[in-house]
């Protein structure tokens, strides 16, 4: 989709912005738990860093944003609703995230505002 997106936007000769959705597991490696999940937002954050690089003369930026454990339905998905109550004693900010936060991030990265912005990954995260 990336390559996709990039061709288009260089025929159009228009400058581009993607966010890709990493997870702060990437960097905690999520030990007993989703390692596989971890590993694979890793690679996410790798692919972005030397994406942007590849693209940034073409005025497209790519960033990644990973965000931590925040109230969504992923949790009931992976067999476990409970794990934010389980995990919320270790977030620095005492709280899980509310998922906003996490568009709010996208957005910012989106806006002419983070125009200097590119090969980033913004962790959202309560500071883990």
């Amino acid at each position: 989709m990336a390559q996709e997106a990039i061709r288009r936007w260089g025929d159009a000769g228009m400058a581009g912005r993607m966010v890709n959705i990493s997870s702060i597991a990437s960097t905690l490696g999520a030990p007993n738990e989703y390692v596989h999940y971890a590993a694979s937002k890793a690679a996410v954050e790798t692919f972005t860093i030397g994406l942007a690089k590849e693209v940034a003369p073409s005025s497209i930026r790519i960033n990644a944003v990973a965000p931590g454990t925040i109230y969504t339905d992923i949790h009931a998905a992976a067999g476990e609703p409970e794990r934010p109550a389980r995990v919320v004693s270790r977030v620095p900010m005492g709280r899980i995230g509310q998922a906003d936060k996490i568009a709010n991030a996208v957005l910012w990265l989106l806006y002419t505002e983070a125009s200097y912005v590119t090969g980033a990954v913004l962790r959202v995260s309560g500071g883990l």
